[in-house]
């Protein structure tokens, strides 16, 4: 999108009062205020409400926002804030201002400006409600703008590719430093350079920080620095990444708000976050984008990435014949398939599971399976059985716990998921979400816990590492086919010769 618009209004210097000021506001706000893009029509609201601040007491910012049925939010476009996902709009900072709005009665806005350092500035000047894109709360900041409740912690990092040495101080730093301008980072490298004066950098536009970890990973820059969380999800993509040491302590992120004398939006948002906390809500989000990449394997993420490179393409058109068969994702469908065999269609377990879904003797009779170590075979048959599970966790289990749950009863059986479900509910976790059960799975193994079970003892750790493999693999091959969808939009048409001979 463009720059966003900001809409002047002058100050009324007569006094309106009753009907006549009321035909007033009416009118103007249907002649200009209705006229052009959201962002424009905020501008008109917010110069509107001053104007009713002058002439008499009016609605708050949060009854204009119901009255409007419209509440806008600056963000950012990454990984860990707001992006096209394979089923849509998703991130945690939408899935957060999505759910906030939906808590309002009203409908949301995303708007992404074209630089970062944007979003602070239109916040203030009132050109949103909100912003919501990941921001770290620093005390130059505060004097800006008024932060709402903390909902997670990250840590900035300097971020270097392996083998090119690791620095271990700001002092050791020999090369090209490039950050996004305007952010909290640019305010860390301030403060440390009066440590170590010789420190420089450069601050840059319009770009992304992940778009810097990819210039780092390919060389083109030296360092970077980016948040924990955003540097744990892309190094699952760049590998060689890593962290070289951090420039603080942990520090807090909150959505940004105008400062001013109406605090019943903030309001709104710090009783929206106090519910959330409360029924477990933010930690379940958080568990969803984070809980399965705590732990890096950078030897396995790269076979994985070699796997899919030189043995997916024999089975990928298999994966989506099967899947759309089932109302599937063949990329979850392909993610199993490595987590169970690697790909290998002769894989064999000790256990007597083999081919590519590791299909147990048992499951491959009940679903007409003739040959397991057929790939065809294997994979519908894999499909078919994810599918069963699936329609047998209950109904009322929302999306992606019930896949995650079913996924568990995939490795370990229903009757052992059935069985941590209880042991949930008797820690009083919630036995319909994947955060809590996957805390109770390994209590399974312990026989305190399975004595109270009906299926007696599992080996409760192996379907929680499990599910959460595939977690890791689906993300990974969701952006991979992403990535190769938009190599594939630029590409342009062959030539087409009239001759064969030239």
């Amino acid at each position: 999108m463009g720059k966003l618009a900001y809409v002047a209004w002058p100050v009324m210097g007569n006094e309106i009062t009753g009907a006549s000021f009321r035909s007033v506001i009416q009118a103007a706000y249907s002649s200009v205020c209705t006229a052009g893009p959201a962002i424009g029509r905020l501008s008109c609201l917010v110069a509107l409400a001053f104007v009713l601040s002058g002439c008499g007491k009016g609605p708050t910012l949060l009854e204009q926002i119901r009255q409007q049925n419209e509440l806008v939010v600056l963000t950012r476009n990454s990984p860990t804030t707001y992006y096209e996902g394979p089923e849509g709009p998703d991130g945690l900072e939408y899935e957060l201002v999505r759910r906030f709005a939906e808590s309002l009665g009203v409908e949301l806005n995303i708007v992404v400006p074209e630089n970062f350092n944007e979003i602070l500035p239109l916040v203030i000047r009132g050109d949103a409600h909100l912003a919501a894109a990941g921001l770290t709360v620093t005390a130059r900041r505060q004097e800006k703008v008024r932060f709402g409740p903390v909902y997670q912690e990250i840590t900035p990092e300097l971020v270097y590719r392996v083998g090119s040495g690791q620095p271990k101080n700001p002092g050791e730093l020999k090369g090209l430093l490039e950050v996004v301008a305007g952010s909290s980072h640019v305010e860390r490298l301030q403060e440390l350079q009066a440590e170590y004066p010789a420190l420089s950098w450069e601050a840059v536009e319009d770009v992304e920080s992940e778009e810097l970890l990819v210039n780092v990973w390919q060389q083109l820059i030296d360092y970077t620095v980016a948040d924990s969380n955003e540097l744990t999800i892309n190094r699952r993509y760049y590998p060689e990444l890593r962290p070289a040491f951090s420039l603080s302590t942990p520090e807090p992120l909150a959505w940004a708000f105008a400062r001013g004398d109406d605090d019943s939006l903030y309001n709104a948002a710090v009783e929206f976050f106090e519910g959330i906390r409360a029924d477990g809500s933010l930690d379940q989000l958080i568990e969803r984008y984070y809980g399965h990449i705590t732990e890096f394997d950078y030897v396995g993420t790269r076979s994985y990435q070699a796997h899919i490179e030189q043995r997916l393409p024999d089975y990928r058109e298999m994966f989506r014949e099967a899947a759309t068969e089932h109302g599937l994702d063949w990329r979850l469908l392909a993610a199993m398939g490595y987590q169970e065999s690697h790909w290998n269609p002769l894989a064999v377990s000790p256990t007597g599971v083999r081919g590519i879904m590791m299909l147990t003797q048992a499951a491959a009779k009940d679903l007409d399976i003739k040959d397991r170590l057929d790939p065809e075979q294997s994979i519908h048959g894999g499909a078919q059985y994810l599918y069963n599970m699936i329609k047998r966790i209950p109904e009322r289990i929302s999306e992606p716990d019930r896949t995650w749950l079913a996924l568990a009863a995939y490795n370990v059986g229903l009757g052992h998921l059935e069985d941590a479900r209880v042991l949930t509910q008797k820690n009083k976790g919630d036995y319909d979400k994947w955060i809590d059960v996957k805390q109770n799975l390994p209590l399974l193994s312990q026989k305190k816990w399975f004595q109270q079970t009906r299926y007696g003892y599992a080996r409760g750790r192996e379907p929680v590492r499990y599910v959460e493999n595939i977690r890791s693999y689906y993300d990974i091959l969701v952006w991979y086919t992403e990535r190769e969808l938009a190599e594939t939009e630029k590409t342009p048409p062959p030539v087409q010769l009239d001759s064969p001979a030239l």
